[in-house]
């Protein structure tokens, strides 16, 4: 498993929305968000979410010029513990976290392991969900994802 795994608030809210929050526990074990985040999913969290608060504000502060308060204090935390992974699925977040190196997933790429793992039979189906949660992705993105899944 990673070490240190970050995940921005789109992913909890959408993985919450279809009732798959918990695959972030299954495929990536504890799961770590900024206060900000926190404050933004507004749902409780389960045990294996730990909460940090992001040390270097100026830092923050000048991520958060660009992107939205979860995505730069996501990335300010990164960038503070080293972090393995971060789970954005905004393309302009994605974008500025793979510039400075981070490895990213988003919200199909955590499902297309999870069908990997044998941990959700249909990929199909819970595309299916998303898209009625509004979440938005091209057809491409959709249609790509469902060949890796061996489901068309």
């Amino acid at each position: 498993m990673l070490r240190v795994v970050i995940a921005d608030t789109s992913s909890l809210i959408v993985l919450q929305k279809i009732e798959k929050l918990q695959l972030l526990n299954d495929i990536f074990g504890e799961i770590i968000i900024s206060e900000e985040v926190k404050d933004e999913f507004q749902e409780n969290l389960p045990s294996w979410i730990k909460v940090k608060s992001v040390k270097d504000k100026i830092r923050q502060n000048l991520i958060d010029q660009i992107l939205d308060k979860g995505e730069a204090s996501s990335i300010a935390l990164g960038l503070e513990n080293k972090a393995d992974l971060l789970i954005i699925d905004e393309r302009k977040g994605r974008n500025y976290a793979k510039n400075i190196g981070f490895p990213v997933i988003g919200i199909i790429g955590i499902l297309l392991k999870a069908k990997e793992y044998g941990m959700i039979n249909s990929l199909k189906e819970l595309i299916e969900k998303l898209e009625n949660a509004q979440f938005w992705m091209s057809d491409s993105l959709k249609k790509n994802a469902l060949i890796k899944a061996n489901e068309i």
